[in-house]
């Protein structure tokens, strides 16, 4: 018996390793990268590749939507000055899970989650409130979990280092490379 696909909205291979390593025992996991905010395109480049390298690896099939800064730009605009975790997060965060969502429902998979949550640096409440209302309005499942949960966010370092993964220091949009 073949196991549902899910539709996991990733946004690098760090992120992404233990998750699809722990979905895999009851889905079949397809990789979904939709990450409009990161920037600069190099960076983007980046993780995509990896992330694409990585699949390929594990036999995961992998979906990528275009790349759309301006897009992402515009959705935040007003917004730059907010401290991560603020407001212009949450936007971001609903920009990509809506159109994870969408994507879903259009493509008829029944089920899509993100490896958002496995990151201690991001609140994983409000983006798996986000994906649950984006689930019901584009009337697909929403697998709510929070992935750094016991030992979530140590085991993904830990295939991150083994399979030598580049980790980048910052989430990914200008605004967050401020940190650094």
């Amino acid at each position: 018996m073949s196991k549902p696909e899910i539709l996991v909205h990733a946004c690098c291979a760090t992120c992404a390793a233990y998750v699809l390593e722990k979905l895999e025992s009851n889905y079949t996991p397809v990789i979904y990268y939709y990450n409009p905010n990161i920037y600069p395109v190099q960076e983007y480049c980046r993780r995509r590749d990896e992330l694409q390298l990585y699949a390929a690896k594990k036999n995961i099939r992998y979906i990528e939507e275009e790349y759309n800064y301006g897009q992402w730009q515009a959705q935040i605009n007003g917004l730059e000055d907010e401290p991560e975790k603020g407001r212009r997060c949450l936007i971001c965060f609903e920009m990509r899970l809506q159109r994870t969502a969408e994507f879903a429902s259009q493509n008829h998979f029944p089920l899509f989650t993100t490896t958002l949550t496995i990151s201690p640096h991001k609140n994983s409440k409000a983006i798996l409130e986000i994906g649950s209302q984006v689930a019901k309005l584009n009337h697909v499942a929403f697998l709510a979990e929070d992935f750094k949960k016991q030992n979530g966010f140590q085991n993904t370092m830990l295939i991150a280092k083994k399979e030598n993964f580049y980790r980048q220091n910052f989430c990914g949009c200008l605004y967050s490379q401020r940190k650094i």
